[in-house]
Parts: C-alpha cells; structure tokens; sequence
C-alpha cells in the first residue's frame, strides 16, 4: 500500500489564524481530537507571512468528526473559522 490519495480525507480548512501561529502549533491544537496526519499554515511565498489560515487532515474519521462538531475553537484568543474541506475532484 503506497502513499497515494486517501479515497476519502478527513481534511478541514483553518480559517482566521493568528499570524503568530506555525504548523506545528496548528498540528499540536488538533491533535487533541486525534491523530493528525498533517497541519499546514498557508503563508505568501513572497512576503513569507501567514495568510491566516491553513488545512489540518486527520488519519481517522472520528478525529475529524470531533473536530469539525465542536462548535468553537480558540487558538491565541482568536476563534477559529474551521469548516469541512470538501475536495471531490
């Protein structure tokens, strides 16, 4: 079994990021609902700063069922804007 395309991704989008936060701490505050397979700020290339969101894909279906039901998320003091990825390409 290879590293190919999961048939289904338990992936969310991240919305509303502080600036201040890096993949690892993105990684770190979802890895409380379960296994996260990857965490990614998205930042500018070119400026080199966050874009104040980011993509968080979970291994298990219920990790990211937990995640995605909770109805508020708080990372810095800011609330997150955290919404079910939907990529059925």
């Amino acid at each position: 079994m290879s590293g190919t395309a999961a048939r289904s991704t338990y992936k969310l989008f991240v919305g509303n990021l502080p600036w201040t936060i890096s993949s690892k701490e993105l990684r770190t505050y979802f890895s409380r609902f379960g296994h996260v397979a990857n965490a990614e700020v998205v930042f500018d290339k070119q400026l080199g700063l966050s874009k104040y969101y980011g993509f968080v894909i979970f291994s298990q279906r219920d990790a990211y069922n937990s995640a995605s039901n909770q109805n508020t998320h708080l990372l810095d003091g800011r609330v997150l804007n955290v919404q079910r990825a939907n990529e059925n390409a």
